[in-house]
């Protein structure tokens, strides 16, 4: 997938961090950092989810989960407008979870996903695994 033109970009980071997006996501989206934890891992897939980076999502999801493809491209009713991290749990050294509530819009009608997402380590980077939804 093409990278966004730098109009498109936004200012803030959209993982509600209250940073600007080059000194946040950006640096695992664009530049191929891996995250420090599950939390930054999780906020900088929300980021992909608003931005539509599609192979960033499907790199960061662990092998025995992962699915093909999203088909995020056909996808253009979803609107994602908000993240609020809940908690963020370091289960051992190699797993996580990360509960959060996303706000998004479908055709301009609002709506929240209240996720618990699991998180595995492997070789010193973090993956996501799978969810229960609320």
């Amino acid at each position: 997938m093409a990278k966004l033109s730098n109009q498109s970009l936004p200012i803030l980071c959209p993982c509600g961090s209250l940073r600007k997006f080059v000194e946040c996501c950006s640096r695992y989206l664009d530049n191929g950092e891996s995250a420090a934890n599950a939390e930054v891992l999780m906020r900088s897939r929300y980021t992909a989810f608003t931005l539509q980076r599609e192979a960033y999502l499907l790199a960061t999801w662990h092998k025995s989960t992962r699915p093909q493809v999203l088909g995020l491209a056909e996808d253009v009713q979803t609107k994602w407008i908000g993240l609020l991290v809940k908690r963020h749990e370091q289960q051992d050294a190699d797993h996580a979870i990360v509960e959060f509530i996303a706000s998004y819009k479908v055709k301009g009608r609002a709506h929240k996903l209240h996720e618990i997402s699991r998180f595995l380590r492997e070789e010193a980077k973090w993956f996501y695994v799978d969810r229960d939804i609320s």
